[in-house]
């Protein structure tokens, strides 16, 4: 019996040791089959996260994060928590997985994971629910605790784990569900996040805030029984309600339309995976002029916008007599914001004032001037009386805008129907420093800076002006501002086109047209120089041939461009006469950090011009054989060795005098323009590939800079003049019917062009024009944009000369003309009965007296 039961021990000691051998050598098998599937561990460190796209201002300023997977990869050193210590495959929680899923024939069952395991899961595994994928994620997890240390492992587990909302890893989710990093966030906050991870669809604090809340009174529990956090600690935070809601991605600058143009750019170059690759561009915008961008065209349509009455509340609601803010809250999820325009229901009216409710704020006290202006208009855009009361405007229910200042005050607002589009760049390099194509990218994501192709109207002048200047006429050309008639055999109707306003000036000088915007002297000035020369010469500003018609109406800015190509023309006036190409994207880096694409934009260099293609290098010891001769009256009688060293004298003399010369030179060349590998040692060599080309001359471009200034000073642009300075330039624009309205300014060192009308080229009324429109805009704009910037006005060429004229004929003035006026010619285009070789005769180098200072 004894020796019987022994041997049943013995063959049952024997069975599970064959069992058991058989089941190592049955994972020895899976291993050899499942072994070339596997990630290695050199593969698992090179692996890439789905990263999104971030593009940056050109200082580092975050515009946006795209991509499909909202992640901010984090470091160990980001997280609070340190990651226990234990194995990475959970025994305990594998076997009673498979015992429930055997016991169950069920294998979509339980999984008893670890963070390892889910790291492996979500970073190199599907997630079928199969065995063939839990026998990889049993090996993946061997290799990983065995070649990563506890903290890759839990960086990386906190970077690939999903949180729900299209989010990724605990930084991006701290940011989508709280608006902020992960050092900004409360115990209550932290503990959320870390109820949402067992089940997402479950436990997301946006959708289920009573699952969120009961989870993470779980978490606390947890966190205060394993000493991360004391019981008060705990009870305080559990007290906290559950407030979350979808953020957008964190951002410094606002500059939705920029970001969408990046990541164009990057498709077109990259491919479509780029989005998710980790990229990161670095566009030439400036942070602080874009938002100065950003609020000056939303003003400028607000203020527009009501000029032109209240349409109405957006909807009405059904309150319940108690409402609680998150009740309101819900009921105005519909209702997005829009620029600084909040959404808000009304809750109560009294005689002149309102109480409102703005999503996500609370309640605002709506006072009477702030709703005042809201003159009803209805459909065929007439406006009724002002109102009397605050009943005659809001009422109980109604969703309205408003805009906050956040203390318990607002005004109310409406969705502007009416669109703008501002753009500014660099006329140096053609830098663009500002975008914004709209309103609110979010409600409409229509570029109008790049996209729109509209009629420049008088903002057209200038190009026609300057090809004029070009072709013969100067500032005190006489043209007639008298009635236009043109027959054309293919229409019905003759042509007659009107001035701005009506009425005619008669004979007129072309800096006062230009000044005045005068249509029919325009039409006479392209009649002069011919349809084709003028198309030619607005060729050279970089305004695309196609887009502009062959006939007469041209000299009206009939053309069609967009508001980057209109900027890109003025910047050749600011620039001195040269043409630059607009550029956003400075420099691409891949996820690596290694640059892919860096911009080299050509550059306005003055100075490039005498260099033409000769060395930037020192001269000393090559002087002229003139400057190396000694008069002659110091070497008549001086002995061999005086007469040496008298020559060995003037030689340094000369050299240095070179060597100064090519130094201040070479200080006026851009750094980024010269070649410092091409000479050893030297100061190196011009990159002419680098240098923007001269399109017109520079005295054309100070002349028109000059007129246009006149523009400013006393003419359409004249509102420009509440930002205080001299150095402003520019040309208003409108165009029939006040369906387009510009204005195009500029000073040496920063080119802004704004457009104001509606998508669908509807009017925008019969009193608005350029200067009431778009003008505020730009006033708005600039005036953040140069401040504590210096006036500076670009040096005067030395081809201009100026003179005493006659304002009824142009020609020089005699002793008899008292009403004489100084203007300024280009020195090879002079008025009639200019003699050039009369005493004192010369071009004028100095600034301008000024057309009421006469030089002779």
């Amino acid at each position: 019996m004894k020796r019987s039961t022994f041997a049943v021990l013995r063959y049952a000691i024997l069975a599970l040791a064959g069992l058991f051998m058989l089941v190592i050598f049955g994972f020895a098998c899976v291993y050899v089959y499942l072994a070339p599937s596997l990630p290695t561990a050199e593969s698992m460190r090179r692996v890439e996260l789905q990263v999104p796209l971030r593009v940056y201002t050109r200082t580092g300023g975050l515009i946006a994060q795209i991509g499909e997977q909202r992640r901010i990869p984090v470091t160990y050193d980001d997280i609070p928590d340190r990651f226990f210590s234990h194995h990475g495959i959970d025994w305990k929680g594998v076997l009673r997985a498979m015992i429930v899923n055997i016991a169950s024939a069920d294998l979509d069952g339980q999984g008893g994971s670890t963070i390892t395991m889910q790291t492996a899961r979500n970073m190199f595994l599907t997630l079928d629910k199969t065995w063939r994928r839990k026998l990889m994620e049993f090996f993946v997890t061997y290799r990983m605790e065995r070649d990563f240390t506890k903290q890759e492992i839990l960086a990386t587990y906190l970077n690939v784990i999903f949180f729900g909302q299209r989010s990724y890893g605990v930084a991006a989710a701290a940011e989508t569900f709280y608006g902020k990093t992960l050092s900004q966030l409360t115990v209550a906050e932290a503990a959320t996040l870390a109820g949402i991870v067992q089940l997402p669809s479950r436990y997301n604090p946006i959708t289920n805030p009573k699952a969120a809340h009961v989870r993470r009174t779980y978490v606390l529990g947890r966190m205060a029984k394993l000493g991360y956090i004391d019981e008060a600690t705990a009870a305080k935070a559990n007290e906290e309600p559950i407030v979350s809601r979808g953020y957008a991605p964190l951002f410094d600058v606002e500059a939705a339309y920029v970001a969408e143009l990046a990541r164009q750019d990057l498709i077109n170059r990259y491919g479509p995976a780029a989005v998710n690759a980790g990229y990161k561009v670095y566009t030439t915008l400036d942070g602080r002029l874009q938002a100065a961008a950003n609020r000056a065209v939303r003003i400028g349509l607000v203020e527009y916008d009501r000029r032109h009455g209240y349409r109405g509340a957006v909807a009405q609601l059904k309150l319940p007599a108690e409402t609680d803010p998150a009740t309101l809250d819900t009921l105005l999820a519909a209702y997005n914001p829009a620029g600084f325009l909040q959404p808000a229901v009304v809750l109560s009216v009294a005689a002149t004032t309102a109480r409102v409710h703005i999503r996500g704020q609370g309640e605002a006290q709506l006072d009477w001037s702030g709703m005042s202006w809201a003159r009803p208009v209805n459909k065929s855009e007439r406006m009724g009386p002002a109102p009397k009361k605050a009943a005659d405007v809001v009422a109980r229910g109604d969703v309205i805008y408003v805009v906050s200042d956040r203390r318990g005050n607002a005004q109310l607002g409406q969705l502007p129907e009416v669109q703008a589009a501002l753009v500014a760049l660099d006329p140096q390099d053609g830098a663009i420093v500002s975008m914004v194509g709209g309103f609110d990218f979010y409600i409409n994501r229509f570029n109008r800076v790049t996209q729109a192709r509209r009629q420049p109207g008088s903002g057209f002048k200038p190009f026609l002006y300057s090809a004029a200047l070009e072709n013969g006429l100067t500032p005190a050309s006489i043209i007639l501002d008298t009635p236009v008639v043109v027959d054309d055999p293919a229409v019905e109707e003759a042509w007659r086109p009107k001035n701005s306003g009506g009425g005619f000036s008669g004979p007129i000088p072309l800096r006062e047209a230009l000044v005045r915007s005068r249509n029919l002297v325009s039409i006479r000035i392209l009649r002069q120089i011919g349809v084709s020369t003028a198309i030619d010469y607005a060729t050279r500003f970089g305004l695309p041939r196609e887009a502009m018609p062959e006939d007469q109406t041209l000299a009206l800015g009939s053309a069609s461009f967009s508001p980057l190509e209109v900027a890109t023309g003025f910047a050749t006036f600011a620039n001195g006469g040269y043409k630059i190409e607009p550029y956003l994207i400075d420099r691409i880096d891949n996820a690596a950090g290694e640059v892919l694409f860096q911009e080299q934009p050509r550059m306005v260099c003055p100075a490039c011009e005498s260099t033409a293609a000769a060395p930037l290098v020192s001269v000393a010891g090559e002087a002229s054989p003139d400057a190396t001769t000694p008069p002659a009256t110091a070497t008549a009688t001086a002995t061999s060795d005086e007469r040496i060293a008298l020559m060995s004298a003037a030689a340094a003399t000369a050299a240095a005098a070179a060597e100064k010369l090519i130094s201040q030179r070479n200080a006026d060349v851009p750094e980024k323009l010269r070649d410092f590998a091409s000479v050893q040692g030297g100061r190196g060599y011009l990159k002419e590939e680098r240098v923007a080309p001269r399109v017109i001359t520079a005295e054309n471009a100070w002349l028109m800079d000059d007129m246009m200034a006149d523009v400013v000073r006393r003419g359409t642009g004249a509102r420009a003049m509440a930002l205080g300075r001299h150095d402003l330039a520019g040309k208003t624009g409108t165009t029939n019917d006040n369906r387009d309205t510009w204005f195009n300014g500029f000073n040496s060192d920063l080119v802004a062009t704004v457009w104001v009308g509606f998508d669908g080229e509807r009017s925008l009324g019969d009193l608005e024009e350029g200067g009431s429109t778009a003008l505020p805009i730009w006033v708005h704009y600039m005036r953040e944009a140069l401040r504590n910037l210096p006036e500076r006005s670009r040096p005067r060429p030395a081809g201009l000369i100026d003179l005493r004229v006659s304002p009824r004929t142009g020609a020089i003035a005699g002793p008899e003309d008292l009403d004489a006026i100084t203007e300024t010619f280009i020195i090879d285009k002079l008025p009639p009965g200019a003699d050039p070789n009369a005493p004192g005769y010369q071009p004028h180098s100095g600034q301008s007296p000024g057309n009421n200072d006469p030089l002779f």
